[in-house]
């Protein structure tokens, strides 16, 4: 069983009446708290999302404070917890603080000293616990499905704490990987700032880099292919990184994006190994589209009626053979893929059936000319309101070259103009 997220003080000490004694001091305090004498049955209460902070003694039989930290670690490692230790124990308390306790406290116990730490560390959890909570819900809303694949990298982005560490994306193009840059770029303190996109195969020398640093100050720089960055540029990013960590200061945060595995680029010399070692130690993997096809159906339906809904038309109806052709499809562009066969298929255009094929046209009540030039209007006006009017995603959605689209246009008396949103 598992603490209700009401408690927000758990005490662990072998000695009850010690427990007691603590509890009722924090109670009168205005806490809500908790004690346990084992510390075995302590560590069954907490739960990963758990809003509190722990208060342990450090020697206890069975389980000292020591090993109690390092299992609650191993659960949540950004869960505070104080140590209660001797006058002789500050090594040891030391010690724990390297390992990841939050603060340590020595008997006997000043009561002013543990309500300043709690009003120190309380607060903070419970902005993280809120923090990872809207973190999961915009994951939820942005990255979907319901495959075992991308549950776990909802989990792991839920799970990030708001620290601003620059991160690792890798992943096959079409993925997501760009979604997931803005997703954590506006889920930290850094939020706020700029978000900086930069191509590696842009920089030409280090002084790209610079700039787009300064443009990115207080904010975000995404990096994408950045192995294909010159090995000067790479040399001066992780200076740059390595004197951020230094003076504890972050100006900028970088999520850098590669194709494949960053393994892959250190082996080929591609990726520096010492910016590899800065950027891995938060690292997402973008799975791919075949690696998760029980989402290709939820995800389709969901690209068409956004898509619809766009457009202001009603949500064609898809056929189940239709549904085994998406599902049948190796998805190398992947998500992106699967969204532009969405989008064309809100328009009339149906793809992947071997051929290229058009849903079914009016009853054939006028003359086969008219009913052609009918339908491509029709065509070239859904492309128009779905792109707002931007001729060179509609040239690309249907492709068709951009002179041979103005022609068409002009042939049927549309203005791009008229499809630009207000």
């Amino acid at each position: 069983m598992t603490m209700s997220d009401n408690i927000e003080v758990l005490i662990i000490d072998d000695d009850q009446d010690v427990a007691d004694a603590y509890q009722h001091l924090l109670e009168v305090a205005g806490y809500q708290t908790r004690t346990a004498t084992d510390p075995l049955q302590a560590l069954t209460l907490l739960h990963k999302e758990w809003p509190g902070v722990v208060i342990t003694d450090m020697y206890m039989p069975g389980m000292n404070g020591k090993e109690v930290l390092h299992r609650i670690k191993s659960l949540d490692n950004a869960l505070p917890v104080i140590l209660i230790t001797g006058h002789g124990d500050i090594p040891m308390a030391v010690d724990a603080l390297q390992n990841g306790a939050a603060d340590f406290l020595q008997k006997p116990l000043q009561p002013a000293a543990l309500i300043t730490l709690l009003d120190k560390h309380l607060p903070k959890r419970k902005q993280l616990i809120e923090h990872r909570k809207s973190l999961r819900q915009t994951a939820s809303d942005v990255l979907l499905g319901d495959s075992p694949l991308i549950v776990k990298l909802r989990d792991q982005i839920a799970a990030t704490d708001n620290n601003d560490k620059d991160v690792l994306i890798e992943g096959e193009a079409g993925t997501g990987r760009h979604t997931l840059a803005r997703l954590l770029h506006a889920h930290t303190n850094m939020g706020k700032g700029p978000f900086i996109k930069l191509c590696g195969s842009k920089v030409a020398r280090t002084s790209d880099l610079q700039r787009a640093m300064l443009n990115a100050r207080e904010g975000s720089l995404c990096i994408n292919n950045l192995p294909a960055m010159p090995t000067e540029a790479q040399h001066w990013l992780c200076r740059f990184l390595l004197e951020q960590e230094r003076l504890a200061k972050r100006e900028v945060r970088v999520l850098a994006i590669i194709e494949g595995t960053a393994e892959q680029a250190v082996e080929t010399e591609t990726l520096v190994p010492e910016l590899f070692y800065f950027l891995s130690q938060v690292r997402f993997v973008m799975p791919p589209l075949r690696q998760r096809a029980s989402d290709i159906t939820l995800l389709f339906r969901y690209f068409l009626e956004a898509s619809c809904q766009k457009l202001n038309k009603p949500v064609p109806v898809v056929d189940k053979a239709y549904i085994n052709t998406l599902n049948r499809h190796t998805w190398a562009g992947n998500v992106l893929e699967l969204r532009n066969v969405a989008e064309l298929y809100a328009i009339g255009i149906v793809k992947l059936t071997g051929q290229e094929r058009t849903q079914s046209l009016e009853q054939m009540s006028s003359p086969l000319d008219d009913l052609i030039d009918d339908y491509e209007k029709q065509v070239i006006e859904d492309a128009l309101y779905l792109f707002g009017g931007r001729i060179n995603e509609v040239s690309t959605y249907l492709q068709i070259p951009r002179k041979k689209l103005y022609l068409r246009m002009k042939k049927h008396n549309l203005d791009k103009a008229d499809y630009k949103a207000g």
